[in-house]
């Protein structure tokens, strides 16, 4: 009695496992391929690279050809998160594509055939000419000039006719104004974000991105060269919940890229970093004695089978414990301002306004607003 009831429980605990992991459907390579260059479609520094994406059980393999090395290690941000991705290969190159090399000039392509010359046509007998009688010198010479002034007065009436009915050409239009001029924001500069998803260390996982808004504009030399209120876009780093039995909770995060006006900019920070507090050795010891003192009473009450019914209690009863007991979570509502900090220089097209309307609320408590 004493196997049969030992044997039952864990029995029942493989058979709960594999129904879970019978049900979890992870995402296919194809999707996961589809997701990856759609990210980095998205990419205003990577459109264009034709960046080769291969997914083969979650190994995702990167190739072709980029600028920079900014470039090289943002395709591999965006690949690790998506959702079943085990590992990235990044075979992604930094320099000119060949495939993409320039065409020979126009002047070394051949010239076009010449088209054949048209037949010559034929020749036509020339006219007979009929003997005319002539008149006298001086009155050929008055008709001519007759002829030549009447002929003057008709090409003066007609210009002038032509001058008063014709409109002014219209004005030249204005030349187009400049390009804009690009601006660098330098490393260190502080990006102060308000987070649109709350975060939580209990609910959240690692690769999970996040949306957030520009809180403080950023400037170069005091002219403001992106406004408050642009999108931000980040990624969990790291998370871990506090643990039923011991352990801290923890939270990582890290600033991908910012767009404005319609193009994505990728940027490079620092991590946040948050950890909250432990509960103690207690618990556990608080368990064990729950389920200890449930096996003396179910021994009392009847032995054997009512030994482990008691222990069984016994560890319910540890476990209300633990769950008093519980460590604290990290929770960031939305709202809450975060500040990071540039690692490397960020080269823009300045801005005139957000193209956000999102209602812009106060800031929370500094305890909330700090890169800790």
């Amino acid at each position: 009695m004493k196997l049969r009831a030992s044997l039952v429980l864990p029995m029942i605990l493989l058979l709960a496992m594999g129904i879970t992991i019978g049900c979890s459907k992870a995402p296919n390579d194809s999707q996961i391929s589809t997701q990856i260059q759609d990210k980095l479609n998205a990419d205003s520094g990577l459109q264009g690279k034709q960046l080769s994406v291969q997914s083969a059980d979650g190994v995702v393999t990167l190739s072709g050809y980029v600028d920079n090395e900014t470039q090289r290690d943002a395709a591999s941000r965006y690949a690790s998160t998506i959702p079943g991705v085990r590992q990235v290969l990044n075979n992604l190159k930094v320099g000119p594509n060949p495939a993409t090399a320039a065409k020979p000039d126009a002047a070394q392509e051949p010239a076009p055939a010449p088209e054949p010359a048209p037949p010559a046509p034929k020749a036509t007998p020339a006219p007979v000419k009929v003997a005319k009688k002539k008149r006298p010198v001086s009155q050929d010479a008055e008709m001519a000039a007759g002829g030549a002034a009447a002929g003057g007065a008709m090409a003066a009436a007609h210009q002038d006719s032509m001058a008063q009915s014709t409109p002014p050409p219209p004005p030249a239009p204005p030349p187009p104004p400049p390009p804009p001029q690009k601006v660098t924001i330098p490393a260190g500069t502080t990006l102060a974000v308000r987070l649109v998803d709350g975060l939580d260390s209990e609910k959240n996982q690692p690769g999970e991105t996040f949306r957030a808004t520009l809180n403080s504009p950023l400037s170069v030399e005091g002219d403001i060269a992106i406004p408050a209120g642009y999108d931000v876009e980040g990624h969990v780093v790291d998370v871990k919940s506090a643990g039923k039995f011991a352990g801290q909770s923890l939270l990582v995060l890290q600033l991908d890229r910012i767009s404005v006006n319609g193009k994505s900019y990728a940027v490079t920070t620092d991590q946040y970093k948050r950890q909250g507090s432990s509960r103690g050795k207690n618990t556990a010891e608080k368990v064990g004695a729950g389920a200890a003192i449930g096996a003396i009473i179910g021994g009392l009450a009847g032995g054997g089978k009512g030994a482990g019914i008691g222990a069984a209690a016994g560890g319910g009863l540890g476990g209300g414990v633990q769950a008093a007991t519980k460590g604290q979570q990290i929770k960031l509502p939305s709202e809450t301002v975060l500040n990071f900090t540039l690692q490397n220089p960020l080269t823009v097209i300045p801005a005139q306004g957000p193209d956000s309307h999102r209602h812009k609320m106060d800031a929370p408590p500094s305890d909330n607003s700090t890169n800790q």
